[in-house]
C-alpha cells in the first residue's frame, strides 16, 4: 500500500507559481505511475498530469500543458508539480494519486488506486 501527503499549496497571484510536493510511503512506491489530479468548488475532479514510474513518460491535461511539469524523485519517493503562469481557474485542490500499474494508463480518476487528502491552491485575479 501507499500513502501520499501533499504539500506546497497556497494563496498565489495570477501569473505567479507553486511547486506541490506529494510525499509518499510504501515500498513499491517505483514502481507506481503517479498522477495530479484537482477538484474545483461544484466541479467533477479532473486530471492534470501523470507520470510513469521511471518518470521517461509524462502526460498533462490541455489546459496545463507548457505551464505544468510533474517530475518525480525515487530515492526520497516524492512526486512534484511545478506550475507556473497560475491563472484563477487553476483554483482547485490538488490531489497526488498513485496507480499500480507501472505505465499511464490514462487520465480517468479509477485508474488511480491510492490517494492523498489534497492540497489547496488559490489563484487571484
Amino acid at each position: 500500500q501507499v500513502r501520499m501527503v501533499e504539500s506546497g499549496g497556497g494563496l498565489v497571484q495570477a501569473g505567479g507559481s507553486l511547486r506541490l510536493s506529494c510525499a509518499a510511503s510504501g515500498r513499491t512506491f517505483s514502481s507506481y505511475a503517479m498522477g495530479w489530479f484537482r477538484q474545483a468548488p461544484g466541479k467533477e475532479r479532473e486530471f492534470v498530469a501523470a507520470i510513469s514510474w521511471s518518470g521517461g513518460s509524462t502526460y498533462y491535461a490541455d489546459s496545463v500543458k507548457g505551464r505544468f511539469t510533474i517530475s518525480r524523485d525515487h530515492p526520497k519517493k516524492m512526486v512534484y508539480l511545478e506550475m507556473n503562469s497560475l491563472k484563477p481557474e487553476d483554483t482547485a485542490v490538488y490531489y497526488c494519486a498513485a496507480d499500480r500499474s507501472a505505465v499511464v494508463r490514462g487520465t480517468a480518476s479509477r485508474n488511480y488506486d491510492y490517494w492523498g487528502q489534497g492540497t489547496q491552491v488559490t489563484v487571484s485575479s
